[in-house]
């Protein structure tokens, strides 16, 4: 009898084996893959710290053909302005991202409660603009007239707070990895709800936490254009509007040139290092949210572990 299950068993280790020809290609697409993903941002490296004299004559290399940090002392010349829509930026990134997750978290578990009376009612309402757009006209009349949050940091924060598709994710999660039964032994104990949301329900969702932040940290930090819509006020800017303003301004004097003549301010104009600060731009842009992903990784896999058996 042994034997025949061990038999059995190196049957079905042999269909789950893996040839060596097979492995070698897995580990090829991999590669590739990989590479697609690294060697783009070695590029944009690599073109930061290259003059520009050198991008103009053989353009764009892995390898710089003349290293330079024109691009990056470009934009140092602009620190003071630079260094506030920094401030401003990361600021309406954590408190958006903060005021986000418990916007979507809330809506989500009540959404996910099957005694809950409005339940219905609210899916189609937050379904409905998952389709449906207001328009950039009426959102405008809202956010800017109606609320009256222009030129304040509550217009970068408000109209990203909330996602439609974030509140689905959570209403799944939440219907999915919350039982009733949970629900009802803390009530049964005397628990109110929010010591069910904030004690119970919150610390065993961690990897939906760390993903909703992740979404919003996201798209806070990149967001250059709310502030374009509402902010007028160059000290409310955020840094992506700045940097973009930049670079706009950078290529408007460069097609301005012509018209600018031989003077000294033609020739400092047209030395200015536009593809370099530009691509330092990027790098400026990527690194905060590039170092900020571990530490959601690192949540998210130990909310993973969560109520694991240990053996």
């Amino acid at each position: 009898m042994a034997r025949k299950q061990k038999v059995a068993l190196d049957g079905l280790e042999k269909f789950n084996r893996i040839s060596n020809p097979t492995n070698v290609l897995f580990n090829l697409i991999f590669i590739i893959f990989s590479l697609t993903c690294i060697i783009p941002v070695l590029l944009v490296l690599a073109i930061s710290i290259t003059s520009e004299d050198a991008i103009q004559t053989s353009g764009y290399h892995l390898i710089p053909q003349a290293f330079s940090a024109d691009g990056y002392l470009f934009l140092l010349k602009q620190g003071s302005m630079i260094a506030r829509a920094f401030g401003i930026s990361l600021f309406v990134t954590v408190v958006g991202t903060v005021l986000g997750v418990l916007l979507t978290t809330t809506m989500g578990y009540a959404m996910s409660r099957p005694y809950y009376k409005l339940k219905g009612f609210l899916t189609w309402l937050v379904f409905i603009p998952m389709v449906f757009n207001g328009g950039l006209v009426s959102t405008y009349f809202v956010v800017g007239n109606l609320l009256g949050l222009k030129n304040t940091l509550g217009a970068l924060i408000l109209p990203l707070a909330v996602s439609s598709f974030n509140v689905i994710i959570c209403k799944t999660f939440f219907k999915q990895t919350v039982p009733d039964s949970l629900v009802e032994s803390a009530k049964i104990d005397g628990a109110g709800q929010f010591t069910i949301f904030f004690r119970i329900v919150l610390p065993i969702s961690l990897p939906l936490l760390a993903t909703i932040g992740l979404f919003l940290c996201f798209a806070y930090w990149n967001d250059w254009y709310q502030s374009m819509l509402y902010i007028d006020m160059a000290e409310l800017k955020s840094l992506q509007a700045v940097l973009n303003d930049i670079l706009t301004n950078i290529s408007a004097l460069q097609q301005q040139i012509a018209t600018i003549g031989g003077t000294e301010a033609a020739e400092q104009v047209a030395n200015l290092p536009q593809e370099s600060a530009r691509m330092a731009i990027v790098v400026i842009v990527v690194l905060p949210i590039a170092c900020a992903y571990p530490y959601f990784q690192k949540y998210f896999i130990s909310g993973l572990t969560v109520g694991a058996v240990k053996g």
